[in-house]
C-alpha cells in the first residue's frame, strides 16, 4: 500500500487530506494546479484511470457536511505494483462547479467527464466535447444531483393534435417515498 510520506513529498502542499483502510488509500487534492498532481501520479505509476465519477455531498452521511458540495473522483490503478488509489478533487463553487479536464492526462476520461457532466453538471474546462450524454438534449437538470426532484421538472407525452412530442411541467405532485418491508413469517431461518 502506498504511504502517506511518499505521497507528501510527491505532491507537496496539493495533498489535503491522506486516509487508508481496508488495504484502499483516499486522498484529496486542491482544486488549483490538480493536472500537475494527476500528471504526477501518472509519472509515479498510476498510468491507468479506471474511473472518473461525480459526488454531491449535500446530505452526505448524518446531513451535516461542512465542506464543499461538488467532487470528482478518479480511480487510478498502477499495474507494475498492483496498487489502486482513489483520488478526490472538490470544485471551488459549489453554485457552477468547474474543474480541470484531465483528458491530457489519461485520454479515457473522455466519457467519465461528459458523464459527471451531465448528470451532476460538473463543468470540465479544456474539454473538447462537453455535451450530454446519457439524458436528452432538452433535459433540464442534473439528476443524480441531491436536489433534484424525483419526479423530474418536466414530463413529455406524445400530442395527437400537434403530431408531436411536447414537454410540459410535471403533473404528480411531490412525495417522498417510504420503503416498505414486506417479509414472509420466518423469514431467512433454516
Amino acid at each position: 500500500m502506498i504511504e502517506r510520506t511518499q505521497l507528501e513529498s510527491l505532491l507537496g502542499s496539493r495533498l489535503l487530506d491522506f486516509s487508508g483502510s481496508l488495504n484502499e488509500v483516499t486522498i484529496v487534492l486542491d482544486s488549483e494546479g490538480m493536472i500537475d498532481s494527476l500528471i504526477a501520479l501518472r509519472d509515479f505509476g498510476f498510468e491507468q484511470l479506471i474511473d472518473l465519477c461525480g459526488m454531491d455531498y449535500l446530505t452526505y452521511g448524518d446531513g451535516r457536511w461542512e465542506g464543499r458540495r461538488f467532487a470528482a473522483v478518479y480511480h487510478l490503478l498502477s499495474v507494475k505494483n498492483n496498487e489502486r488509489l482513489r483520488v478526490r478533487i472538490f470544485a471551488r463553487d459549489d453554485e457552477f462547479p468547474i474543474l480541470e479536464s484531465s483528458i491530457g492526462v489519461w485520454n479515457s476520461a473522455n466519457w467519465y467527464e461528459r458523464e459527471a457532466f451531465d448528470l451532476y453538471g460538473i463543468m470540465f474546462s479544456g474539454h473538447p466535447d462537453l455535451r450530454r450524454l446519457l439524458t436528452d438534449y432538452g433535459f433540464i437538470g442534473n439528476p443524480f444531483r441531491k436536489d433534484f426532484p424525483l419526479s423530474g421538472n418536466v414530463e413529455m407525452r406524445y400530442d395527437e393534435a400537434l403530431g408531436r412530442v411536447v414537454y410540459q411541467p410535471v403533473s404528480i405532485p411531490p412525495r417522498e417515498i417510504t420503503p416498505r418491508i414486506v417479509r414472509e413469517e420466518n423469514y431467512g431461518e433454516a
